[in-house]
């Protein structure tokens, strides 16, 4: 294990990370090349995954944000640090609560372009395709989101009851998706209640979300008022980004679902963002089991 405090003890982390790394934590630093970073002067940067009493474990620390980053090198530390929290866990619904859990507290401490004000994120989340949510042992059930209000409000629930893999491990393809009830989902996320499934039915879907998992592309939405069919569960939203997830087994290509993010600022979202949204979705249908 690396001391990384005194690798770092030259370098400007900003208050809250500092703090951090001059309390008794034990400190894992995960090298990459990130040549954008501003905050390091070699090749070669460290970004920390702060660990408490079991170091094994994921750590709400995670999500504090460097200062002086860019926007580049701000979803580069966000890929390192989500990369991390996946490692070792295959389950997608507790991937993508932890997913969107980090990218929404990140957003939220990144103030330069989002933080907690007029630019903040106001949801962070994922819908799926039914297919991924059959019945249980008990009858018709849904796996609750992770909602975080103040400090921590979610659900565990026994490993049992978790949907078993549909497409990756059963060497389904795409007509996994195709025959089923031609409904999305609501999976994991962050922020205010959220509308519960979306219609992807050819010819009757609307909404940012449906044109993002039919066409297989991001959808980057500067006005979501002025987008024809929006669907607008939450009224302060201003602009949106949704991000198709394309699970690819056996030479097929399957679409699972949409990552999807609200913003209160008209055009929050810009092209740097769709990049690091678009490598966060690749990450996560590598490291899930569908």
């Amino acid at each position: 294990m690396i001391d990384a405090r005194n690798h770092l003890s030259n370098r400007s982390l900003g208050p809250q990370r500092q703090r951090l790394l001059n309390g008794n934590l034990q400190v894992r630093a995960f090298a990459t090349n990130l040549v954008s970073n501003p905050i390091f002067d070699d090749l070669h940067s460290f970004h920390l995954v702060i660990q408490g009493v079991r170091p094994e474990m994921p750590h709400a620390d995670s999500a504090l944000i460097p200062s002086g980053l860019n926007k580049s090198a701000f979803w580069q530390h966000v890929h390192v640090q989500l990369a991390a929290l996946l490692e070792g866990q295959r389950n997608w619904v507790t991937n993508l609560a932890n997913a969107s859990s980090l990218i929404y507290s990140s957003l939220l401490a990144y103030e330069p372009y989002f933080g907690h004000g007029e630019r903040a994120v106001n949801w962070c989340g994922a819908y799926f395709i039914s297919a991924l949510l059959p019945d249980s042992v008990f009858g018709a059930y849904r796996v609750g989101p992770a909602l975080i209000i103040s400090v921590f409000s979610g659900f565990y629930v026994v490993a049992r009851l978790f949907p078993q893999p549909q497409i990756t491990q059963a060497g389904a393809h795409g007509d996994v998706a195709s025959e089923a009830s031609h409904n999305l989902l609501l999976g994991p996320f962050c922020g205010k209640p959220a509308c519960q499934f979306i219609n992807t039915t050819p010819d009757q879907a609307r909404g940012v979300c449906a044109d993002a998992f039919i066409r297989r592309q991001t959808a980057l939405v500067p006005d979501v008022n002025a987008y024809p069919g929006h669907i607008a569960c939450d009224g302060e939203t201003q602009s949106e980004i949704v991000c198709p997830l394309i699970v690819k087994t056996s030479g097929y290509e399957t679409v699972v679902g949409v990552l999807d993010l609200d913003c209160l600022a008209l055009g929050g979202f810009t092209e740097e963002d769709q990049q690091g949204l678009e490598g966060i979705a690749n990450l996560l249908v590598q490291a899930c089991d569908w």
